[in-house]
């Protein structure tokens, strides 16, 4: 099979891709999917391999040039977001990766999490608070989307004022991220990335001349304790590049997904009355309702990886050069792992859903994740028990990062 059930572009497929997920599983491991240039992998246990195998990466600059690798370099015009998104853990491999995860990871510890906890659920519970005062309304403005925002500007310290045009600017980056993006996606991404990058340089340097009690002022006078290379060449301190690139990675997957699986999650609910029937009779259902609802329509369905070292999947080779599409959607519903995965079960025992990636680049904000998946679940339950849908949403047209226009709600 030639991936041909595989049709990202498709209004169709992204409105339901899982049906063509079971049968690129049926058909095969592995799958040449020509319209990217890429392999498809669409099983779990292939998936969560190669997350883990130091012969793939998110990059290829720390070893090849563009033209030695076998690909060209990106337009000139586009470089701003390239400075941007290169710059970041993300798209980084060690040494950089981990010398910049360590730093930033100081502000991630159980403990810290944990801190927040409580401001995480009060920003919640008046977020949802508003939206009962109103009657109903868009879930999506008006809870799932302020929340993960007002939380990670709160940790990097971007004032109240200055927080509209960050979703904006970090929905206009993650359009990137789509595969093939369009001419037009790249402009507005290209000038998301240079205000934003213009934002943060100003806020850093007022950082700099006044540190407060914020991730940025931590960042700018964080030193990585173990120190750099053997070597001692590499800088233990974040440039002023990498602090920006970490910034707005932080911010952009800071929320992204908890948005998305907040809205993908309401809108499984309501086409499962019977389970949400069975979350308001139990609340304790909470933990692992975030965990099925994250698996069951996954708000990340693709991640890609570029083939460093040539491998082979089941007989497959796959040389230098290549770049694997590794589809979490179809992993989160492969039957090897999930009994009956098509089947919402909120109370499923076993779960090793990869929604949160696996490997070095674990997602680092995965507990602050379920933290505030599991406040505006609490409180919609609590605040809001006759909640239901006013009107079916519409898909947004991206297939990489799957969400909704909008949940229109009443009460």
């Amino acid at each position: 099979m030639d991936g041909a059930a595989f049709d990202p572009w498709s209004p169709a497929f992204v409105a339901d891709p899982y049906p063509a997920y079971a049968d690129l599983r049926a058909a095969g491991r592995v799958h040449w999917f020509e319209p990217s240039n890429q392999y498809l992998i669409p099983h779990h246990a292939d998936v969560s391999a190669l997350l883990r195998d130091r012969r793939l990466g998110r990059t290829y600059q720390h070893r090849y040039a563009h033209e030695d690798f076998g690909r060209t370099a990106p337009p000139p015009e586009h470089e701003p977001f390239h400075t941007l998104n290169d710059h970041g853990m993300l798209d980084l491999e060690p040494p950089d990766h981990t010398r910049i995860r360590r730093l930033v990871s100081k502000a991630f510890t159980p403990g810290t999490v944990r801190q927040l906890q409580a401001y995480v659920e009060k920003l919640a519970g008046k977020l949802v608070s508003g939206l009962v005062a109103d009657g109903g309304g868009d879930l999506l403005t008006a809870v799932a989307e302020p929340l993960p925002v007002a939380v990670i500007a709160e940790m990097l310290g971007i004032p109240e004022s200055d927080r509209a045009p960050l979703r904006p600017w970090s929905a206009a980056i993650c359009g990137m991220y789509e595969l093939n993006p369009s001419a037009e996606t790249a402009r507005a991404a290209v000038a998301a990335s240079l205000e934003f990058t213009e934002y943060l340089r100003e806020l850093i340097a007022e950082r700099r001349a006044r540190p407060a009690d914020d991730l940025i002022s931590g960042l700018i006078a964080a030193h990585d304790d173990e120190g750099g290379d053997e070597d001692g060449a590499r800088p233990t301190r974040l440039t002023e590049q990498e602090m920006i690139s970490t910034c707005v990675l932080l911010l952009n997957a800071g929320h992204e997904a908890t948005v998305n699986a907040t809205v993908n999650g309401w809108w499984a609910l309501f086409r499962h009355p019977d389970q949400l029937a069975a979350l308001r009779a139990d609340h304790s259902l909470v933990p692992t309702a975030v965990e099925e609802l994250m698996r069951y329509d996954t708000p990340l369905q693709l991640f890609e990886r570029w083939v460093l070292d040539e491998i082979e999947v089941a007989g497959t080779t796959i040389p230098a050069g290549s770049e694997v599409a590794l589809l979490f959607g179809s992993a989160n519903h492969d039957p090897a792992v999930f009994t009956d995965p098509a089947r919402l079960d909120l109370a499923r025992p076993d779960n090793p859903h990869i929604s949160f990636s696996a490997g070095i680049h674990y997602c680092i904000g995965a507990p602050l994740a379920r933290i505030e998946l599991a406040a505006s679940m609490r409180a919609l339950l609590t605040q809001a028990p006759t909640l239901r849908l006013a009107s079916e949403p519409q898909r947004k047209p991206n297939f990489v990062i799957r969400g909704l226009e909008g949940l229109t709600v009443e009460l």
